[in-house]
This record gives C-alpha cells, structure tokens and sequence, in this order.
C-alpha cells in the first residue's frame, strides 16, 4: 500500500511558477513510475506527466511541454512537478498517482494510488 500526499499548490498570476510535492509513504516507491493529473472545474481529469521509477523516463502532454517538469528523489520518496510559465488554463486540482508496473502510462485507470490533490488556480 503506497500513500500520496501532494502540496504546493496555491494562487499565482499567469507568467508565475509553481512547483508541487507528492510525499510517499511505503518502501517500493522507488519501483513505482509516478503521474501527475489535474481537473479542471467541470472536467474530466487529464494527464500532465509521468516519470519513470528510475526518473530516466519522462513523458508529459502537450499542452505542459517545455513548461512544466516532473522529477523524483527516491532517497526521499518524492516526485515534484515545477511548473513555469502558468496560464490561466492551468487551473486545476493536481493529483499525483502511483503506478506499480514498470511502464509509462498516461491513462489514469493504469495508475494504483492517487493522492488527495492540491488546487492551483491562476489568475490572468
């Protein structure tokens, strides 16, 4: 059993930056590829970006890449997802999400565990 508890989030104006924890508890949190999600307000929820359990592997969606970056700290069983250049369009709950096997995966039905969320909104 792997829990996930992500922080971070707030209210920043466009142009700003971010960045997000996920604190994991549980020894295997190094063998897990980690994803983060967001929902918007009426919407469903979309994936952002995965990273390999060794963090050799990223993949992100297009419409975060070249802004946002997901990285790991296994000796800390920690992912983080720094976010840059925010648009309004960003806001969201974000979630960060376990994932026991070895692939990246970007459909959040693949992932095992999920994290409460934390809210970022970004005022224009």
């Amino acid at each position: 059993q792997v829990q996930l508890v992500e922080s971070g989030g707030g209210l920043v104006q466009a142009g700003g930056s971010l960045r997000l924890s996920c604190a994991a508890s549980g020894r295997t949190f190094s063998s897990y590829a980690m994803g983060w999600f967001r929902q918007a307000p009426g919407k469903e929820r979309d994936f952002v970006a995965v990273i390999s359990w060794s963090g050799g592997t990223t993949y992100y969606a297009d419409s975060v890449k070249g802004r946002f970056t997901i990285s790991r700290d296994n000796a800390k069983n920690t992912v983080y997802l720094q976010m840059n250049s925010l648009k309004p369009e960003d806001t969201a709950v974000y979630y960060c999400a376990a994932d026991r096997s070895s692939y990246i995966h970007t459909l959040d039905y693949e992932y095992d565990y999920w994290g409460q969320g934390t809210q970022v909104t970004v005022s224009s």
